[in-house]
């Protein structure tokens, strides 16, 4: 199947009502059961293909836990719950929800995760819109059977929605406040196999308390992160950050920097729009940078600046057409599966997704943006 026939990831909902970590966990837990668990053994079975040893896998696991105990006490008490429920032990959990941390110590692929544009609509007397967005999430089809859409209510009070992988604490999402997130993989050269708090949790507790672009920056920092990666954070104010996270450092790229371009001009929206693909744009931490050369990474981000006048101004269905271009699933955001390769090295667009600040909504559709051209469903 390929991408422009859509994936065969299948998308299953979970709605939680308490706020309580224990009890939210172990509902979820008991809920999803098989998804979890399967995907657990998923990944360490891919860890083993990568020639990662076991031993590694969950000394990174266990010190990643404990980071996360000492930094956000209320998600690791979560994911126990998790892990209890599911039969597991929270650090077999850990394979899934620290799955950047323990991919660090591998050479990175040859390929990225995942494609994200930005748009912040200008000033217009006094009166702004929320901004738009939209990002592909690629990867491999043969570790995400099937994945999460979460609604649950935050120990803080915020009501949240994420798409996720079973086991992973969040990905993609919005919250009430009107704060998003969108979520690429980086690498750099201080990456290190000694664990600290998992990039996936950097995102979820910004989804659990933050309500301004400042906010989301200030618990990045508090972080002390084992891998790399980038979190782009958009509020209905409206602001955007993408925030790179790497242990050399913590840097922000706005729009207009190497990671921001203007809309073009005959767009007529003159809209400033927020890029990023697999590399960092910092130019500090683009010292450090560990991405293959092989990677599309840069041809992804070429491809983002060359369409980002026609982004502005669209509903999600029609930003989707117009970030394919005339190229429609030929695009290089649109990754399909080489089936004569092995399925740890084929890459596919699972999903595409939009975030909508002001109605608390992620539009979606299960493919790459060709896909999503063809309609999107809503969460």
């Amino acid at each position: 199947m390929t991408a422009e026939a859509g994936t065969t990831m299948r998308l299953a909902e979970h709605h939680s009502t308490s706020a309580h970590p224990g009890e939210r966990g172990e509902r979820l837990g008991l809920a999803h059961r098989d998804e979890i668990r399967s995907t657990v053994a998923l990944y360490r079975a891919f860890y083993r293909e990568l020639g990662i040893p076991v031993e590694q896998e969950t000394s990174i696991a266990a010190a990643c836990h404990a980071a996360l105990a000492g930094w956000y006490p209320v998600l690791a008490e979560e994911i126990g719950a998790v892990a209890a429920a599911a039969g597991l032990e929270p650090a077999a959990l850990m394979a899934v929800t620290a799955r950047t941390e323990i991919l660090a110590i591998a050479n990175p692929q040859r390929e990225g995760e995942c494609s994200t544009a930005v748009l912040l609509p200008p000033d217009r007397g006094g009166a702004t819109a929320a901004p738009e967005t939209i990002q592909t999430w690629d990867w491999h089809e043969s570790l995400v059977p099937a994945a999460l859409l979460w609604e649950y209510p935050s120990v803080q009070g915020l009501r949240v929605k994420t798409f996720t992988e079973f086991g992973a604490p969040a990905k993609i999402g919005v919250n009430d406040a009107g704060l998003g997130v969108h979520f690429n993989i980086l690498h750099h050269r201080a990456d290190h196999g000694r664990g600290g708090v998992p990039v996936h949790a950097v995102a979820r507790r910004i989804l659990d308390e933050a309500r301004t672009v400042g906010e989301a920056v200030a618990i990045a920092r508090s972080a002390e992160v084992s891998a790399s990666t980038v979190i782009t954070v958009v509020t209905s104010e409206p602001g955007a950050v993408s925030i790179e996270i790497c242990p050399a450092g913590v840097a922000e790229v706005h729009a207009g920097q190497p990671g921001g371009v203007p809309a073009a001009a005959d767009a007529g929206s003159g809209a400033a729009v927020l890029l990023h693909t697999n590399h960092f744009l910092d130019p500090g931490l683009a010292a450090g940078e560990h991405t293959p050369d092989a990677s599309t990474t840069y041809a992804r981000l070429e491809h983002l600046r060359a369409r980002a006048g026609e982004l502005a101004g669209q509903d999600a269905v029609r930003r989707a057409q117009a970030m394919c271009g005339p190229a429609g699933d030929a695009a290089p955001i649109c990754f399909q599966p080489d089936r004569a390769l092995p399925p740890q090295e084929q890459w596919t667009t699972l999903l595409t997704v939009s975030l909508d600040l002001g109605g608390y909504g992620l539009e979606y559709a299960a493919g790459s943006p060709a896909v999503m051209a063809r309609g999107a469903e809503r969460f």
